[in-house]
């Protein structure tokens, strides 16, 4: 795998500052010898309980905001199935054409909600790993009949695969019924979906078979609006300049991606020249920052 173009991106700086603070230390990949601490003198018990600890109750209006992406996500992967099932048929069928059209229509629905997919375990690998992401012989999902469809050139023997696909896709639809969402997941959500545009979409790295990545691209930057967007009447209660730069940056990145829109999809991304690339890299930069800031006044 080679990267096309790389550029400094804050997104992911700034993702991972609030993923760390929201998280304690980071893994630094080393053994850290704690300093031994003086245990503090024990007062002397009176044999009494402990109160059990509750958890803080959430506000009215940031429940009615966790309830309203929650539905949201349902209908996302409502759609994933559909479209999934359309798309693993084709394949089945040995029509490459419509599986190839199908593909990264398919696809979008899931990148609109990946950070719910990877907090329920192994769904993310399982839909969405790329060749090398996990050990050869667990590969498969979208990414696997991507490389089928576009490099080997040939399906006949991709039906198990197929067949995988959509039960893992109906299998995930189950989970989002009960996922437990709350602000914090929101807020890191939105960050994270940023910086899987920033890791993978803007440099050409998620789809190098069909070179799809404006599909992709469009699609995370959708799914953190949607969570601007349910959190927007509280972000802009605690802090309505935030709210509005929010939006503002938003509608900017949309503007830097509309001249890439083709009919319903997008061009292809080796279609896009560096200095292209490179303003819709500052533009998703220019958006990261202040929507990492939601998570200091919401509390998330």
């Amino acid at each position: 795998m080679s990267k096309k173009w790389v550029y400094p991106l804050s997104a992911v700086v700034l993702g991972s500052s609030l993923m760390l603070s929201a998280c304690g230390s980071a893994d630094t990949g080393k053994t850290e010898k704690k300093p031994e601490t003086a245990t503090p003198e024990q007062p002397a018990t009176n044999n009494q309980a402990t109160p059990a600890a509750t958890t803080p109750a959430v506000a009215p209006e940031l429940q009615a905001s966790i309830d309203q992406y929650q539905k949201w996500v349902i209908e996302q992967t409502d759609q994933l199935v559909k479209s999934t099932e359309g798309f693993t048929n084709a394949v089945k069928s040995g029509d490459m054409e419509t599986a190839k059209k199908l593909y990264a229509p398919a696809r979008a629905y899931y990148e609109r909600i990946e950070p719910i997919a990877e907090s329920l375990g192994d769904f993310d690998p399982w839909i969405d790993a790329r060749e090398g992401d996990v050990p050869d012989n667990e590969w498969r999902g979208y990414h696997k009949l991507e490389k089928a469809l576009w490099e080997t050139k040939s399906v006949a023997d991709q039906g198990k695969v197929a067949d995988q696909l959509l039960q893992d896709v109906k299998q995930l639809r189950v989970k989002v019924e009960s996922v437990d969402i709350d602000v914090k997941m929101l807020v890191t959500g939105a960050v994270e979906l940023l910086n899987e545009v920033s890791t993978s979409k803007v440099t050409g790295e998620e789809e190098r078979y069909s070179r799809t990545d404006m599909y992709d691209f469009a699609a995370n930057v959708e799914g953190a609006n949607e969570i601007f967007k349910v959190l927007k009447s509280t972000v802009e209660a605690k802090d309505a300049a935030l709210a509005t730069e929010i939006e503002d940056r938003f509608k900017a990145l949309d503007q830097e991606l509309a001249p890439y829109r083709k009919g319903d999809g997008f061009v292809l991304y080796n279609e896009i020249k560096e200095d292209q690339v490179k303003k819709l890299s500052q533009a998703l930069d220019a958006l990261a920052e202040p929507l990492s800031k939601m998570g200091t006044i919401l509390g998330g």
